[in-house]
């Protein structure tokens, strides 16, 4: 009786071992659980969002060296949320039938046309070093409202998903803070700022869609 038991161990284990052989062979490189990809429409662009399913997959040229500034903090302000790969996407998601959502890359046009995460807007963070080029960013992109009076409303102000080239780069940090006329000291609702701090370093190094040859 042993013995049987025991051949019928061995024969379920290799059965199981085999199986799981099987799935491993046909499974793909998911987002998260279960999905493979996202079909997106988002300022005019249609495209399938996924991560890159080739084996041996490398991250861009434009991403693979180490040597570039300094790690910027992960927290801004206070009150300002710092987001991941999942919370920015599902933004992009919900950016689709809401238009008070805004997913922005803050970077100069060059490093934008290079190299783009699909449906992003730019809005250089350049922008923001003089006062009349800010408000009319604000204006045109985001929501702000300039009152006869020269004072600005911020009450339909969108939600900002903002990136730019990664956890060194200092656009985005700059358009949120540190420049002369940043989000910030304009008075934007800091609630309604969303940082991507790994920006096209880490969604490129996830092998998510991109837009662009990367030269």
């Amino acid at each position: 009786m042993l013995k049987k038991l025991l051949i019928t161990s061995v024969i379920t284990a290799i059965f199981s071992i085999g199986s799981f052989a099987a799935e491993e062979k046909s499974s793909f490189v998911p987002i998260s659980s279960g999905v493979k990809s996202i079909k997106i429409n988002l300022n005019d662009e249609s495209f399938t969002l996924m991560r890159n399913q080739t084996k041996g997959n490398k991250i861009s040229p434009l991403y693979e060296t180490t040597n570039r500034g300094k790690p910027q903090p992960i927290s801004l302000a206070k009150g300002l949320e710092t987001i991941g790969e999942l919370e920015f996407i599902d933004l992009m998601k919900k950016a689709q039938q809401d238009e008070n959502i805004a997913i922005i890359d803050s970077r100069k046009p060059g490093w934008f046309e290079k190299l783009r995460i699909p449906g992003a807007l730019n809005v250089p963070f350049t922008n923001f070093d003089d006062k009349e080029e800010a408000i009319s960013s604000m204006e045109d992109e985001m929501g702000v409202v300039q009152k006869d009076d020269g004072s600005l409303d911020f009450s339909n102000a969108k939600t900002l998903a903002l990136y730019c080239n990664g956890y060194w780069c200092g656009q985005t940090p700059g358009m949120i803070k540190n420049a002369k006329y940043s989000l910030l000291n304009m008075g934007y609702p800091v609630s309604k700022i969303k940082y991507y701090r790994g920006g096209m370093q880490a969604w490129t190094s996830l092998g998510f869609t991109v837009v662009g040859s990367g030269k």
